[in-house]
């Protein structure tokens, strides 16, 4: 029988990714940024990389997947499964990256609300629990510069 250590609240925060952005957009636009397969593959990803696919079920209990390419050629897929959808105020999924052969590495739980000031959006977007510091760095890295395309393609929207 295997012993499980439980985590420690500092821990698990440690591996936690808490972004918040204001988008110079309304609630309702920057959602659908979120939820349409069109929309995502103009934003989704670091810069540089592109969205070859996006696939979803938009529904709790629906899976989604994107499929993208790096700069150097490397393909990369991700997949999830829709938890929670209240338009346009929150969306709650899973996400794990798939390995060459199509399983999932290790999942994670992404929750993003979205209030409405004035015209604009606060974003607030809750990622974790990460296998390590690293990876959640990692994470932070890619899920910034995502956010900063967002900015461009909502924009032009």
């Amino acid at each position: 029988m295997a012993v499980r250590r439980s985590s420690t609240p500092a821990e698990v925060t440690e591996r936690e990714l808490v972004i918040t952005r204001v988008f110079d957009a309304p609630r309702p636009l920057v959602f659908k940024a979120w939820i349409e397969p069109e929309r995502i593959k103009e934003w989704w990803g670091p810069r540089g990389f592109t969205t070859l696919s996006c696939e979803m079920d938009l529904r709790p209990g629906g899976a989604w997947r994107t499929r993208s390419r790096s700069p150097e050629g490397t393909e990369h897929a991700e997949h999830g499964v829709f938890r929670e959808i209240v338009e346009p105020e929150r969306l709650v999924f899973t996400q794990a990256w798939e390995h060459a052969d199509g399983t999932p590495k290790h999942e994670t739980l992404v929750t993003v609300t979205f209030v409405e000031q004035r015209g604009k959006t606060l974003l607030t977007f809750h990622h974790g629990v990460f296998e390590s510091v690293t990876s959640r760095d990692e994470h932070e890295s890619g899920w910034s510069s995502a956010f900063e395309l967002l900015v461009e393609y909502l924009a032009k929207a």
